[in-house]
């Protein structure tokens, strides 16, 4: 065997080296992207992207990196608001950002979810998935977290930054917020909705914030949920629901979507609901 072909088949029995942007092994399936995360120090997780409906999807296309972050950098600590803290077993920030050129399209809500070994899923513990705008601050947009060692996912109506942080607040102080960030996104956006649908989704919210005011927290759940099936059953037509790359359109179905899911989400914490 000559020294050169021995050297070939020793290289290819070695493992492969880690990519440049921390993602390892990213395939695409139908509407769904799957993917590892490693990184130096041992830091792995398991990512899987989720679309409702989806154009131009390809790995290039949604433009993914993870990487390792510095937990006193001020920059980041102050994106944080002083709300939450990123774990030092698991400091890594996911970015997702999709190039224009790619085309990258979808409709709806995008669902996120990570899944690490690095920590360890408790009762009430305070770890959720926090998302921002590229340089934006972070917010709380957990739906669901669970075992396995530590299982998490949001829903987004666009692209961001994404990474794993201990909420620090009373949950009464988060629902609050929760709750204002939906209003203000409804208000945001009202010029977008047609003047129907958006009375009748202020008049929805406006009995999830009595209810919740109240303490009735299933009356709050069911609100919740009356508000998100009205958005969808109204996206497309009365609402836009449409995002892509570039930043040429507003989802704002989806981001109205994302916001009453997890407000639903931190209620139902709350509740003891399922």
């Amino acid at each position: 065997m000559s020294r050169a072909l021995a050297g070939l088949i020793v290289s290819l029995l070695l493992p492969l080296p880690l990519g440049l942007d921390g993602i390892v092994n990213p395939l695409v399936n139908g509407n769904q992207v799957t993917a590892g995360i490693s990184l130096p120090g041992g830091l792995t997780a398991d990512l899987t992207i989720t679309f409702e409906q989806v154009q131009n999807l390809s790995i290039q296309n949604l433009g993914l990196s993870a990487q390792v972050v510095n937990l006193l950098d001020p920059t980041l600590l102050s994106r944080m608001g002083g709300i939450a803290q990123i774990p030092t077993a698991f400091p890594v920030l996911l970015r997702i950002e999709p190039p224009a050129v790619g085309g990258l399209t979808f409709r709806g809500v995008v669902s996120i979810e990570l899944h690490t070994h690095n920590l360890l899923y408790v009762p009430n513990t305070p770890l959720r998935l926090f998302a921002a705008p590229l340089g934006g601050t972070f917010r709380d947009i957990t739906v669901y977290n669970g075992s396995g060692s530590y299982r998490c996912r949001g829903t987004k109506g666009d692209f961001s930054e994404f990474l794993i942080a201990a909420d620090l607040r009373a949950i009464d102080t988060v629902i609050n917020n929760k709750l204002d960030r939906l209003e203000q996104t409804l208000n945001d956006n009202a010029g977008s909705i047609t003047p129907s649908v958006r009375s009748t989704l202020t008049t929805i919210l406006g009995e999830v914030r009595s209810s919740w005011v109240a303490r009735d927290i299933p009356r709050a759940v069911a609100a919740d949920e009356v508000f998100l099936d009205t958005v969808q059953s109204h996206s497309g037509t009365d609402i836009p629901d449409v995002w892509q790359a570039g930043g040429a359109l507003v989802n704002t179905a989806g981001r109205l979507r994302a916001a009453a899911a997890t407000l639903r989400f931190s209620l139902a914490l709350k509740g003891g609901l399922p």
